[in-house]
């Protein structure tokens, strides 16, 4: 009977035993793993609950919590949400988070380790659990002007502060209300994700940093600044610049914009050639360059990096391993370059600033509960592209092409803007691609702007349709925003 007792006993204490680590198993193991399962009421509660950190540009919130009346104690309220949601994102119940939401997700939901005291006087205190804030780059000056400038083109447009690598705007056409998306109405939600991700127009592409297309004859500009840092080059120099061009290797022929040569008896200086858009005197200058030192100005101006601000952007690229023929149809922005607007205005700005390029920041500073500032940016070099004579030099020539070349429509009384525009073919048949960037005013460079604009048909212009958009942004800035 004995023996039976102590069986009996011995089998109950490894059960016991079991039991116990099971429980440890899960509440110190798994206990995130089953906190974040889709489902968990209990945690979505509890996340709800928090009154999450405002974002802001400027000192004004551009989305919050606000209470409500449901099961949910707070939900996001996004002030003029289809401007900002490039940045901000959303917060929703049924599809997580985008953007700054999630990228600063800890911040704002006041988890961050810095948060430890502010938490802890909550706790004392009695009161509700409060998220950190997170104050953006974003200018509203310039969000409004892109915004209004864009319209109803499908594009982007991308500003950054040369000096600091701060994006001032950060917009995109067509976009979506995040309000509905993180609506506490389930159904509501759902439909409206349903019917944006049915969209062919995509409006939840973040355009500004992930949307790749070739960047046309704006590429004009990092090939400059190839030839003036290879010092064989100066904006004088004499190229050749026919009114057809033969791809090396090939039959293929090359055209320029416009019918014939780019200058007397087919030369053209470096400056000139910019200036007018001459696509046969940079195909010809870029196979003499090289596609290694193309590739190798590319990045340094950015191009195979993929940033992270905090969200992360895809890189823009150049080919890795272009053949000559290849190499001149790259020199003008085709063949497999690829860039996305915040990429271009990251090549505006290193020149603009002397030759350096900036790493792009989208948050100035992170704020405590009480939104006393508790980091703030400190601008990060990311590379000298190009020394501060070639870029002064590259800044003269983008000047011409604004004041006498194919971005006069960026122009604006008094201040002198420095510009290159752009067009791109996709493929036979589709529709092409407009570009402008700049960058104003030249004397102190304020700010940087890249606009890109989808789906164009046949024969747009970047300094028709793109310029404008642009100037619109550099005069709301210019005028006071900053």
């Amino acid at each position: 009977m004995s023996r039976t007792i102590k069986h009996v006993a011995a089998f109950l204490t490894v059960l016991l035993i079991a039991l116990l680590a099971n429980l440890t198993w899960i509440q110190v193991f798994q206990a995130e793993e089953l906190r974040a399962m889709p489902g968990n009421q209990r945690a979505i509660l509890e996340e709800y609950s928090i009154e999450r950190g405002p974002i802001l540009a400027g000192s004004a919130a551009v989305a919050q919590s606000v209470p409500t009346e449901g099961n949910l104690k707070y939900q996001r309220q996004y002030l003029d949400g289809p401007a900002y949601v490039p940045a901000t994102g959303f917060y929703s119940l049924l599809y997580g988070s985008t953007g700054l939401e999630k990228a600063e997700n800890l911040v704002l939901s006041g988890q961050d380790d810095r948060f430890f005291v502010s938490r802890l006087q909550q706790l004392i205190a009695g009161r509700d659990p409060q998220g950190g804030g997170v104050t953006s780059t974003l200018n509203s000056a310039a969000q409004a002007a892109a915004v209004q400038g864009l319209g109803d083109w499908q594009g982007s447009v991308t500003a950054i502060d040369p000096k600091t690598g701060a994006i001032l705007a950060l917009v995109q056409s067509p976009s979506f209300d995040p309000n509905i998306i993180s609506s506490s109405n389930t159904s509501e939600a759902q439909n409206y994700y349903e019917q944006l991700n049915a969209d062919p127009q995509q409006p939840m592409l973040n355009r500004p940093l992930v949307s790749l297309n070739p960047p046309g004859s704006t590429f004009k500009v990092v090939v400059s600044a190839a030839a003036l840092e290879s010092g064989r080059f100066t904006p004088d120099s004499v190229l050749p610049g026919p009114a057809v061009y033969t791809l090396p290797g090939t039959s293929t022929t090359m055209k320029n914009a416009f019918d014939g040569a780019c200058g007397p008896n087919g030369q053209v200086t470096l400056r000139e050639a910019l200036a007018i858009s001459c696509n046969t005197a940079f195909a010809w200058l870029g196979v003499e360059l090289g596609d290694d030192a193309l590739r190798e100005q590319s990045e340094k101006f950015g191009f195979g990096t993929s940033f992270e601000m905090p969200m992360t952007a895809a890189a823009a690229q150049y080919p890795a391993d272009p053949d000559e023929a290849q190499t001149a149809l790259s020199s003008i922005g085709q063949f497999d370059v690829r860039s996305s607007s915040m990429s271009m205005a990251m090549v505006a700005a290193g020149v603009a600033n002397g030759g350096v390029t900036m790493y792009p920041e989208l948050v100035q500073s992170i704020n405590a509960p009480d939104l006393r500032t508790l980091e703030t940016l400190q601008p990060r070099t990311f590379a000298q592209a190009m020394s501060p004579e070639h870029a002064a030099q590259l800044t003269d020539m983008m000047v011409g092409v604004v004041s006498s070349g194919t971005g006069s429509s960026a122009r604006i009384p008094g201040v002198a803007v420095a510009g290159k525009t752009g067009e791109a073919e996709i493929d036979t048949g589709e529709p092409n691609i407009s570009w402008f960037i700049a960058f104003a005013p030249v004397d102190d460079p304020q700010l940087a702007i890249a606009v890109t604009l989808e789906r164009q048909p046949a024969g747009s212009a970047g300094g028709t349709v793109a310029a404008p958009i642009a100037k619109s942004v550099l005069e709301a800035m210019l005028g006071g925003g900053l």
